[in-house]
């Protein structure tokens, strides 16, 4: 490719002797109408526009882009910058029409390839130099056009999608607080369902984060910005709203059965969307009730013994055995002699949630079952509660239950 300042001082092309640029002009008004016409046969995005639209302001962009590219066959310089002004605009506003990109980038290549075409029916074997200019030019014309809409494209969605994200992010704050929702979720453009699913989320680390030589906050940002597209993805009946950090959050699902197994496969893929383990509560609430449900899916959380799905039936005794009284500040005082004793509390805790199994307990652990053993029977001699007694076993689930709440 013929380096710039070698394209500026070249000749014109011309093609049988006629200048390239005074061909383009004379076909102006013909090509115009031919772009136009297949801009709606081969880009259909463009179908979705106004006629009035394309018949004036598309039609005028196209005589105009005909135009500037005449002239830079001309000069062999690129346009000008109040002409890339305008295509930055033009972009700017299919980008607020919701024409996708490819569309209005694709709509230059195809308005230069017609003309191309209508140019080299009028050459010779003897233009081939001329060809060869032409081609530079071409490829420098698309090169300026294609960053000029993708710069006015870009720039025009990021400060469209800044304005709906504060939207939702008040819609959010409303719903969390308990007031009435309505007149932000009009402000977001969203439209309030019947009832909302609301996750409350623990994320685990990701391998990266403990990775030697990795950047852990980036490794952090990366998991949850996959979390969120898996979340996006997979709600396609309305825009799940999110307050979440690398640990964990809160996720509010529109339209969402509240189906234990559909729930369950959706924690799943989040879990491996975003490669790390997840507990997750989840419960249901219509918008004006949302406040009192993320803090009852928070406690539920809260109770989950390892990563998985929890409703509220799953934990009912430890719910109750959590509400702040008496008894529960009793039942925590048992387990008062393990304190300054982490290793006692966790073995207990590891061996409720292992199903009393104290090889899988050991394997949780990684300790010999021997360890196990011998954890357990420390904590029976300081608390006087022994795991191989049934009622025993019973008040010392409680009592756990109590103490990790009180913490």
């Amino acid at each position: 490719m013929t380096a710039p300042n070698a394209q500026h001082s070249a000749p014109e092309p011309h093609f049988d002797g006629t200048p390239v640029h005074l061909r383009l002009l004379a076909l102006s008004p013909e090509l115009a109408a031919e772009v136009t016409t297949r801009l709606l046969d081969r880009l259909p995005a463009y179908h979705a526009l106004p006629p009035e639209q394309l018949r004036g302001e598309i039609t005028r962009q196209v005589e105009r882009a005909i135009r500037a590219f005449a002239d830079v066959m001309r000069t062999g310089r690129p346009p000008g910058e109040d002409e890339l002004a305008r295509i930055r605009e033009s972009s700017a506003r299919r980008a607020d029409e919701g024409v996708p990109l490819e569309s209005v980038v694709g709509a230059y290549h195809l308005g230069a390839q017609l003309c191309a075409a209508r140019l080299l029916t009028a050459a010779a074997p003897a233009d081939l130099p001329d060809i060869a200019t032409a081609q530079d030019r071409l490829l420098g014309y698309l090169h300026a056009v294609s960053c000029e809409v993708a710069a006015g494209y870009v720039q025009e969605r990021q400060a469209a999608l800044g304005d709906e994200q504060v939207a939702r992010q008040a819609l959010l704050s409303r719903l969390l607080e308990g007031g009435d929702p309505h007149t932000a979720a009009d402000r977001a453009g969203v439209r309030l369902p019947a009832r909302y699913v609301v996750l409350s989320l623990a994320i685990g680390p990701h391998p990266d984060e403990s990775r030697p030589g990795v950047n852990r906050s980036v490794a952090a940002r990366r998991k949850l910005r996959r979390l969120r597209a898996e979340l996006e993805r997979r709600n396609p009946d309305g825009v799940p709203l999110a307050a979440l950090a690398a640990d964990g959050g809160t996720v509010l699902l529109p339209a969402a059965p509240f189906e234990r197994d559909a729930l369950t496969a959706l924690v799943e893929r989040l879990a491996r969307a975003c490669g790390a383990p997840l507990i997750a509560a989840a419960t249901t609430a219509p918008p004006a009730a949302v406040a009192d449900a993320v803090r009852l899916a928070a406690e539920i959380r809260q109770l989950g013994r390892g990563p998985g799905l929890y409703l509220l039936d799953d934990v009912l005794l430890e719910y109750q055995l959590s509400r702040p009284g008496p008894a529960r500040d009793a039942l925590a005082a048992l387990l008062a002699p393990l304190t300054g004793r982490p290793e006692l509390l966790d073995t207990l805790r590891a061996f409720l949630t292992c199903g009393l199994d104290r090889r899988r307990t050991a394997a949780h652990l990684l300790v010999h079952p021997n360890t196990v053993d011998y954890r357990l029977r420390r904590t029976a001699d300081l608390t006087g509660l022994d795991t191989t007694r049934g009622p025993d076993l019973l008040t010392l689930h409680a009592a756990l239950t109590a103490h990790d709440t009180v913490l």
